[in-house]
Parts: C-alpha cells; structure tokens; sequence
C-alpha cells in the first residue's frame, strides 16, 4: 500500500516564523497541510540529516512536533483555535531520515473548552505505523480567537487569490 496525499491544500502565511510550518524559519520543518473531505488534515514529510537523533533515526523530539503541528492544524481546520494542552506520543518503529512519511490527524471529540485530536505517522511507501499520539487542544479567549483569525484566515483569503 502506498500512501498519497488527498484533499484541499491549506494556506500557511508567507511570513510566518513558526518552527513547523513557516516559510520564515531556516531551521524549521516546512511542512505543509492537506485537508481531506472527512476533516482529517495531513502533511507529507521526508526527515532531513539535521532532523536525527541516533543514526538514521529522526529524534522523537522532532516527531512530537510533526504531531503537534499536524493536529494544530485539523483543529484550526475545524474553526477552532486552540493551543495545546496535552500531547502524548508513542513511538511504535523508528522513523528513518530520509524516507518519506505521513502524518495524518483527526479530531476525536469537541466540547466547549477543547478538543481532542488523534495522530499517526506512516511510512509513505507501505503505510506501516511508525508513531501515533493522542492530544487535547484548549480553546483561547474570545480576543486571542479573534486577532489569530484576523491575522490567519486573511492569510490564507490572500493566497486565494
């Protein structure tokens, strides 16, 4: 089984220093999102060398934050903006530099604080789970809320057009 990606490109901002996903940030992963029709939201990504822990294995510092990314993003995705409270990752096979993967989330459960979101990270070729991890994202005030969505959503209305 190979996996692909799917969906509807998501826009990040061109000026964005964010260490997961900003264009800005020499040392940053750079990755970028697809949202599919379900409402999971993936990313592909292929580890560099500077991403290592032991040889030939991304660190598991690096992975966590693919995850906490990816599942920031379904939240965001859904309408929610949010900031993480919880991540727990469990770490099933090494995740190899150099070989392409998958990370994929999806929002389990939404209350009126937070929101629980799951995620897995496969090897692209055969889709073997490397990694998965559980989280729970925490709603910010009204006025966060409010200046995020000012300063993102017009983002992503300006790369539309």
């Amino acid at each position: 089984m190979t996996e692909s990606l799917s969906g509807t490109p998501l826009a990040v901002r061109d000026d964005h220093n964010c260490f997961g996903c900003g264009a800005d940030n020499p040392w940053g992963l750079h990755l970028t999102f697809m949202a599919e029709p379900d409402g999971a939201v993936n990313s592909h990504w292929t580890p560099q060398v500077n991403h290592q822990g032991y040889d030939g294995m991304v660190h598991g510092g690096i992975i966590s934050t693919v995850f906490d990314e990816v599942m920031a993003w379904a939240v965001t995705n859904a309408g929610i903006w949010a900031v993480t409270g919880r991540l727990s990752t469990t770490y099933r096979k090494p995740v190899e530099i150099g070989v392409p993967a998958i990370a994929r989330a999806e929002i389990a459960k939404v209350t009126s604080r937070t929101a629980e979101v799951t995620a897995t990270i496969r090897r692209a070729s055969d889709g073997l789970l490397l990694a998965e991890a559980t989280s729970l994202f925490v709603r910010v005030s009204p006025e966060q809320s409010a200046a995020w969505q000012e300063k993102y959503a017009r983002a992503e209305a300006s790369t539309d057009e």
